[in-house]
């Protein structure tokens, strides 16, 4: 018999599978095993798959189901993909009709059936980005000097032919940074899990609150 999640989480991709429980447990809440976890975080391969009405409509229906929330990056259109993500939760007739504008610190609803409902865009619900971008502003503070460093090493890349693409400059600027730590290249969810990043950031607290408010932890 298949395990029932009350609590559930979509996200894009593996990334965000490893990522996120650190930066919860991080922040005192015990993440509990594989098996059962607190919240329950499905990869969903890209975010075409997760912007799905059929499948937020089963996840929102399943027996003993309590919250279920969307993570996805903003990229570099925020405000286009809040739109393709209200036009599919309409598309559910089990979502109430969202704001025009994603609420700065995510949004938390509850749908027809009682289930309560969430979204959040990486990094901050406004600007463009990406999960990097978000944990790139967990660098700790006092690092500040080699991460304008590392973004300076990286933009000079690029006069030297580096072909990344100016939307990939955010993943090319962590992991440049990454590259000059002790142990050099660790993964992101190892940077956070070994304090290497610093989950505990107060510029990560609006996403921790609204996790720890849509799943009542």
């Amino acid at each position: 018999m298949a395990t029932i999640h009350k609590n559930v989480l979509l996200v894009e991709g593996k990334q965000e599978v490893r990522t996120i429980p650190e930066i919860i447990e991080a922040n005192g809440i015990h993440w509990g095993t594989s098996k059962n976890p607190v919240v329950y975080i499905i990869d969903n391969e890209g975010c075409s798959n997760l912007i799905d009405p059929d499948l937020i409509t089963i996840e929102l229906q399943v027996r003993g189901r309590s919250a279920l929330g969307i993570l996805l990056d903003a990229d570099d259109t925020p405000f286009g993909r809040w739109e393709s993500i209200k036009n599919a939760c309409r598309k559910t007739k089990s979502i109430p009709d969202l704001p025009k504008e994603l609420p700065e610190e995510g949004l938390i609803c509850e749908a027809f059936n009682g289930v309560k409902f969430g979204v959040w865009l990486m990094p901050d619900n406004r600007i463009n980005g990406m999960l990097e971008t978000f944990l790139a502003c967990m660098i700790p503070d006092e690092t500040e000097a080699l991460w304008q460093f590392a973004q300076s090493s990286v933009k000079e890349a690029t006069n030297q032919g580096a072909n990344f693409t100016e939307f990939q400059r955010d993943k090319a600027n962590i992991y440049t940074w990454l590259a000059w730590q002790n142990p050099p290249g660790r993964q992101l969810h190892q940077a956070v899990m070994e304090k290497i990043l610093d989950p505990t950031h107060p510029n990560a607290q609006k996403f921790v609150q609204w996790f720890r408010d849509l799943y009542g932890l």
